[in-house]
């Protein structure tokens, strides 16, 4: 055990002296340590919770026979950091949890890993901590949010965000959204839609490294803590039977198999990045370009909000991530045999409860899947859009740009209507260097929707969507404005062509004159804050290989 290098052998006194320290019974010192890494605090819904979902993990940890230790990682949530300074700070903080984690697991040389993490960026870093670390590791998600009711219909974070638009629009009422803000998050957990904490942590099942239910089972059920206390003795079980690490189960058979359950999802576009940095940590090459070979052979069985009715608990109702894994399956679109934490991965399948909610292969939403990446003159190593969210006629749209050198920028034109039918809204400058951060553009996407624009206007970034996102939003687009990318080069009236179906995005001038704008182009001035940020911006790549630190 790799604890031993701090309890055994007369030299390891002092250690001892220490562990003895905290409580600890000489009989505990014989037994595995099982770190229990979380990112709880009080200021995220999605982890306020957290404690109890802990203990219960730890309860599971002591039945197996092990010495459970909690420890804890910084969380950012993104709706409350959205639209201001703090979203800079949001992608960023997945390296600072991969970080933490690392350094508390190997300074207090433990011997596995229970990984407790709930929101956005956490559950990335938290994946990259255990690629790095590769102990025998399960990942115990804090659950998804129960969807809110308005009256009498479900609802979640992203109404609120779009009824600022129809606020907007004078289509509701101040009262109105005073009501819709008091129901809209009735209690603790990950939000309720199909946005990227949920999605990655259904995804963290269909990589191999959760039990079945994480993705889905509410976070304020008996089965959430029943899962945490199973997580912890699986973790134990894991180190005494040699069971597979990380990275024996991090393959790419594992990444496609993710992949593929994201496109039937609908899932987050954000996952791309974060599949993309974790492919990296394990040194799979994995092009962004794979993800369109598998998404025209995937269809997308789900629609959940933003993109349909359905919210994480009707998904969990219908059989959840084992349900949508063996309809997959049944179709020969993903590999059964994969290995996971409890097996291979068709011992984790069941059938599908709820035909509704999870689609036959043979009877989809869309015969391809909910996410495309475009490629063109416009972005060169590529821009990633929610497919299975755009509305049928922007699937191919051309149109005038209306150019925006911020996120603020562009919320004020859009709140005071300054754009026409037909625009393509580009807002730059938001990248990884550039923010630098590459915050997520919800709040001016969330406007168009709410104003019923989602249909006739466009909008294209270097930066990135929220999961709630709807619409013809195209993000991620490399290279960014801040090194130079051909966004940079855009003017007001220049004509974009978004072709989602053919994955092409284009800007429409003659190529000389694209050169001859970026020979001229000079970086507008940003002021970055001392500290974190400016560490960040100056090793951070680009969102086309997942926004990685360069040099780590």
């Amino acid at each position: 055990m790799k604890s031993c290098a701090i309890k055994t052998g007369a030299e390891r006194a002092p250690h001892r002296s220490l562990l003895y320290a905290l409580g600890l019974t000489r009989e505990e010192l014989d037994r595995p340590f099982v770190a229990v890494v979380s990112a709880l605090n009080e200021a995220v819904p999605g982890h306020k919770h957290l404690r109890e979902i802990v203990q219960a993990v730890k309860d599971g940890v002591r039945m197996a026979g092990g010495v459970p230790f909690e420890c804890h990682c910084p969380a950012v949530c993104d709706g409350i950091a959205m639209n201001h300074g703090g979203m800079c700070y949001s992608l960023p903080s997945r390296e600072l949890v991969a970080d933490c984690a690392e350094a508390m697991v190997r300074a207090h040389s433990f011997d596995a890993v229970v990984f407790v993490p709930n929101c956005d960026k956490v559950i990335p870093g938290m994946l990259l901590a255990a690629a790095r670390l590769d102990l025998p590791a399960v990942f115990v998600s804090g659950g998804p949010m129960l969807a809110g009711d308005f009256r009498g219909g479900k609802v979640d974070l992203s109404d609120v965000f779009n009824a600022l638009g129809a606020l907007t629009m004078g289509e509701i009422s101040e009262d109105d959204l005073t009501e819709l803000e008091l129901t809209a998050c009735p209690g603790s957990g990950s939000c309720a839609g199909m946005f990227t904490a949920n999605t990655m942590n259904c995804l963290t099942e269909a990589l191999g490294l959760a039990l079945p239910g994480n993705g889905t089972a509410p976070a304020v059920s008996a089965e959430r803590l029943r899962l945490a206390k199973k997580g912890g003795a699986r973790a134990v079980a894991l180190l005494r039977e040699g069971g597979p690490r990380p990275r024996e189960i991090l393959t790419e058979t594992a990444f496609e198999n993710a992949i593929r359950v994201d496109l039937a999802l609908g899932g987050s576009t954000n996952t791309v990045l974060h599949l993309l940095a974790l492919a990296e940590e394990v040194g799979i090459p994995f092009p962004l370009a794979r993800v369109n070979e598998l998404s025209d052979a995937t269809p997308q069985l789900c629609r959940l909000s933003p993109a349909g009715p359905h919210h994480i608990e009707d998904l969990h109702r219908a059989g959840g991530i084992p349900a949508v894994m063996s309809e997959l399956a049944g179709g020969g679109l993903i590999d059964p045999e994969a290995v996971t934490i409890t097996g291979s991965l068709k011992g984790s399948l069941s059938r599908v409860r709820d035909t509704g909610v999870i689609r036959p292969v043979d009877n989809p939403h869309a015969s391809v899947g909910g996410i495309a990446v475009l490629f063109g003159s416009l972005a060169p190593e590529g821009a990633v859009v929610k497919r299975g969210a755009v509305a049928e006629e922007m699937l191919r749209h051309q149109g005038p740009a209306r150019v925006f050198n911020s996120e603020a920028d562009a919320v004020r034109a859009i709140r005071a209507r300054e754009f026409r039918d037909g625009d393509v809204i580009v807002i730059r400058y938001v990248g990884p260097k550039g923010a630098p951060g590459m915050p997520e553009m919800l709040t001016p996407t969330a406007l168009l929707s709410g104003m019923g624009m989602d249909d006739k206007v466009a909008l294209v970034t270097d930066g990135r969507f929220s999961g709630a996102t709807r619409g013809a939003a195209i993000g991620h687009v490399s290279p960014e404005a801040a090194v130079r990318g051909p966004i940079a080069a855009v003017r007001d009236g220049d004509r974009i062509a978004i072709d989602i179906p053919g994955k092409r995005i284009d800007l429409d001038i003659p190529a000389e004159e694209l050169e001859e704008r970026l020979e001229e182009w000079t970086p507008p001035e940003c002021e970055v804050p001392p500290g974190y940020l400016r560490r960040y911006a100056a090793w951070v790549g680009s969102a086309a290989r997942g926004a990685i630190l360069k040099g780590g």
